[in-house]
């Protein structure tokens, strides 16, 4: 036994000795580039990703070593129109809406209000899930980190059936699980109206007030808005930018406008407190600089770095390789690798998608808003190659990979699609002499 103990002990030794070496002898990285270098080699990315992706319009932001370095709109808010995008320019930011929920519980919680283990039950005692344990045991903390045993994206689109926030709250207990609560990580959008309720039962104010009082007032973003009414009057007074669909068609690429009811405006309202919220790009970075700075707004420490830290900190393992760790914290993604650590959220609704990140170490913080359903991978694109230049890191070009990757993908796709076309058997329709006659209905 000692012996063996010994033995583990040297190795151990050996290995930390190894890789203290390893990292002392990695040479600290300064950008190779100035700052008019690096923005104009962002924006030839930005451009490059545009013309790939057939994005109509984008608003992004940078911020550096205390400046706002970028602030600015690319392309137009409507392709028939031809009006320009610019830093005013309003565009939905989806998921990344549930930070702000998150962020309204954080300060509740430093009021002494409620706090992250409270049951959710203690606050709303009708609630109820489809397993009636977790009912008694689920916390407000579970609501926000994805880890409810909720099946990934149960419920979302209910509201398109013209379902409320109040409906769907009641049909928590008829959606059964698909994995065991705590057990898993499977994204869903609903778990944040039992938080925005909890919010305005402890208040007494709306959730869309407590947005607007708690955090769009003292961080001056005065060019936000909410929900589905919000966007639709920025859209009829021309300070929005109008929503693309995307998808593949065939092999290739297929964009179109997004008109009237196809714009889910109704559905952004019930999804609200995951992903309703609207902003510039103007508007957008002061978020991202806020947590940046971990919760101060100025001089004024507007959530307290105890709460910000717990907000940050990752709560379950979503993916892992030897070359990166994505966690889910309380509305941000943790990705570690190499380079440090990158706090992010995505965000989609119908015709648009966000990107919003900051790296504390490097004093970074970068938007990237876009009127298209364009994928994810046109928005990693701008900021991987941002952080690259900023970290002295060869120029990779990922937007080569990423596009030659999803025309891939289309192509096996398509061809998929004519094999099972050419193999499907067509079947006649009956003979109408074999279906005519009298029905009846239930009600006759």
């Amino acid at each position: 036994m000692k012996k063996t103990f010994l033995l583990y002990t040297c190795i151990a030794l050996l290995t930390v000795s190894a890789a203290a070496q390893t990292t002392k002898n990695i040479p600290p990285r300064e950008p190779v580039l100035s700052q008019d270098e690096i923005v104009a080699n962002i924006e030839n990315t930005i451009a490059q990703v545009m013309a790939d992706w057939k994005i109509p319009g984008m608003g992004v932001s940078l911020y550096k070593d205390g400046q706002l370095v970028m602030c600015k709109g690319y392309g137009v808010k409507n392709l028939d129109t031809g009006v320009p995008a610019d830093a005013h320019t309003l565009f939905q930011i989806g998921s990344v809406s549930k930070s702000f929920t998150a962020a309204v519980i954080a300060q509740l919680v430093d009021e002494g209000l409620l706090k992250w283990q409270d049951r959710v039950k203690d606050h709303l005692p009708d609630f109820e899930m489809y397993d009636p344990w977790v009912t008694e045991h689920i916390e407000i903390q579970d609501l926000t980190s994805h880890r409810s045993g909720m099946r990934d994206d149960i419920g979302t689109y209910l509201g398109n059936l013209g379902y409320n926030r109040t409906d769907i709250y009641h049909m928590f207990k008829l959606m059964p699980p698909a994995y065991t609560f705590r057990g898993d990580y499977q994204y869903n959008n609903i778990t944040f109206i039992p938080a925005a309720m909890i919010i305005e039962k402890v208040t007494g104010k709306s959730w869309e007030q407590n947005v607007r009082e708690r955090i769009f007032k003292p961080l001056g973003m005065t060019e936000s808005t909410l929900n589905g009414e919000g966007f639709g009057a920025a859209l009829e007074d021309g300070t929005a930018a109008l929503p693309y669909a995307f998808e593949r068609k065939g092999r290739e690429m297929d964009v179109w406008p997004m008109i009237g009811d196809e714009q889910s405006l109704w559905w952004l309202t019930v999804v609200g407190p995951a992903g309703s919220i609207c902003c510039t790009p103007t508007d957008l970075i002061k978020w991202a600089r806020f947590h940046l700075e971990n919760g101060k707004v100025g001089e004024t420490q507007l959530i307290s770095e105890k709460q910000m830290n717990f907000l940050h900190r990752g709560v379950t393992i979503t993916s892992q390789t030897p070359e990166k760790t994505n966690l889910y914290g309380h509305c941000w993604f943790i990705e570690q690798t190499r380079k440090g650590r990158l706090y992010f959220h995505t965000g989609t609704t119908w015709g648009m998608t966000t990107m919003c990140a900051f790296i504390p170490e490097m004093d970074f913080a970068m938007t990237i808003q876009v009127n298209s359903e364009a994928p994810s991978e046109a928005r990693h694109a701008i900021l991987r190659r941002a952080i690259d230049l900023y970290l002295g890191y060869e120029d990779y070009d990922y937007e080569a990979d990423y596009i030659a990757a999803w025309y891939k993908r289309a192509e096996e796709r398509a061809t998929a699609d004519e094999k099972a076309a050419a193999e499907r058997v067509a079947v006649p329709a009956p003979a109408w002499s074999r279906i005519q006659g009298h029905y009846t209905g239930v009600d006759e």
